[in-house]
């Protein structure tokens, strides 16, 4: 099937990316997806018929994506959808999962695996088995509330009990749910612990990636989750090695976001661009270990980059967005690096034109995840680690997108090396030619 210029997505996993599914697609190198995305976190974590955690969209095949390539990922545009939301800090309930309570939910009195589920009523009890009507929630807020947004998606505020449970009897139509996700609207636990916290909006992707090598539940798609699955007693285990099969797309990274560029690898034939997990805000960390899942519109561009390959994803932030010593010098301080290598007898050429990357690393904790986010940073550049070390000590700066285990690595790359890698293109565009 010829490649399409737009292919628009309104269908979701079922909780596991599996790369023997089929994808939908194709897409043209250099053409759009427009997907309707719907809530992330808490939603699919309170309907255990989903495999993974969250409810992605089903991954899209690009046209001329070969194993070793790298797709790259403009994000167009986020809208967010979505009038209210809840969320806040989780706690599992023990008796009703096998090892993980975002993967494998059984039902603790009549021991269904993966069991349908019917609403009754409002609050913590009222996903019920669809077989039995035991109380089937794997998890439990343990500080939670129920936010609601302005018509312009500029601010939200959190409810009082008589809002949120508004909110929690029409729960599908104050998230936006759209038609074809199972999710359960996790405003029907109606939590309003915090009442009056107003937060401002800054939209992005918790989930944007490619499909991985073999079946990953979507949530466990990266280092720190997928440690879970490790020697796990349902049908999703893998082993230490086998979790290298991953591509990192679950990166709840606030600056994958409107205007953003994202650098996917090609880990299976088309790619399987996929995304979700939309948030209306997160402060880095997302320490609470959940944020405002919302449903929203998505526009994507791709472009496939032959023979380029990666192990990890890489950002290219908007300028805003980063750290203040890897942003690109400015005409005036390129001057400045003049003038001060004349009083040392350097040559003007022998100082650095560059401009910025930056590395995502995950695993078990935040110092694995940055010697992750290092090591393949020098792997790609050509370079030692102590080198990359000492670049991102002095031009750019180690973030956490969440915690325990995800980070970006992020410092200037001389453009020379960026040419040879063929990322001038993409690093030119996003913040222009170099001082």
């Amino acid at each position: 099937m010829q490649g399409q210029e737009t292919v628009l997505v309104h269908e979701f996993v079922n909780g596991v990316l599996d790369p023997k599914e089929a994808m939908l697609g194709p897409v043209k190198d250099g053409g759009h997806i427009i997907a309707n995305t719907t809530p992330g976190c808490w939603g699919p974590m309170i309907t255990p018929c989903l495999r993974g955690g969250h409810e992605v969209t089903k991954p899209v095949y690009v046209e001329g994506a070969e194993v070793g390539d790298t797709i790259a990922i403009r994000i167009k545009s986020i809208r967010v959808t979505s009038i209210a939301t809840a969320s806040g800090n989780d706690a599992p309930v023990e008796g009703r999962f096998l090892g993980d309570p975002f993967v494998a939910v059984k039902c603790p009195e009549c021991g269904t695996m993966y069991p349908d589920t019917v609403i009754k009523g409002v609050g913590q009890e009222a996903i019920r088995c669809a077989v039995c009507g035991a109380d089937v929630t794997p998890f439990r807020f343990t500080n939670g509330y129920t936010m609601a947004f302005d018509g312009r998606k500029n601010v939200g505020i959190t409810l009082d009990q008589s809002g949120a449970e508004k909110v929690a009897r029409e729960g599908r139509s104050y998230m936006a749910t759209p038609e074809h996700s199972v999710q359960n609207p996790i405003v029907t636990f109606a939590p309003h612990d915090l009442v009056g916290m107003a937060a401002r909006l800054r939209s992005f992707l918790g989930q944007l990636g490619t499909t991985p090598a073999r079946p990953f539940p979507d949530s466990h798609n990266a280092g720190d989750f997928g440690t879970f699955l490790v020697d796990a007693p349902h049908e999703y285990a893998l082993t230490k090695e086998q979790l290298a099969e991953r591509t990192d797309g679950h990166m709840d990274i606030n600056r994958a976001r409107e205007g953003a560029f994202v650098l996917c690898p090609v880990k299976v034939p088309g790619g399987g661009v996929y995304l979700g997990d939309m948030h209306a805000m997160q402060g880095d960390g997302e320490i609470a270990g959940h944020t405002t899942d919302v449903a929203g519109i998505v526009t994507l561009q791709v472009e496939v980059i032959k023979g380029l390959k990666i192990e990890g994803p890489i950002l290219l932030p908007v300028a805003e967005d980063l750290p203040h010593l890897a942003k690109p010098f400015s005409k005036q301080e390129r001057e400045y690096a003049v003038r001060l290598a004349n009083e040392w007898n350097m040559k003007e050429t022998t100082i650095e034109k560059s401009l910025p990357l930056s590395f995502v690393g995950t695993g078990a904790t935040l110092n694995e995840a940055t010697a992750n986010g290092v090591e393949r940073a020098a792997a790609l550049l050509g370079v030692s680690v102590p080198e990359v070390m000492n670049r991102a000590t002095v031009t750019g700066a180690i973030e956490i997108g969440r915690n325990p285990g995800v980070v970006t690595v992020t410092f200037l790359v001389p453009i020379g090396v960026l040419e040879k890698l063929k990322l001038d293109q993409y690093a030119i565009e996003q913040y222009g030619l170099p001082a």
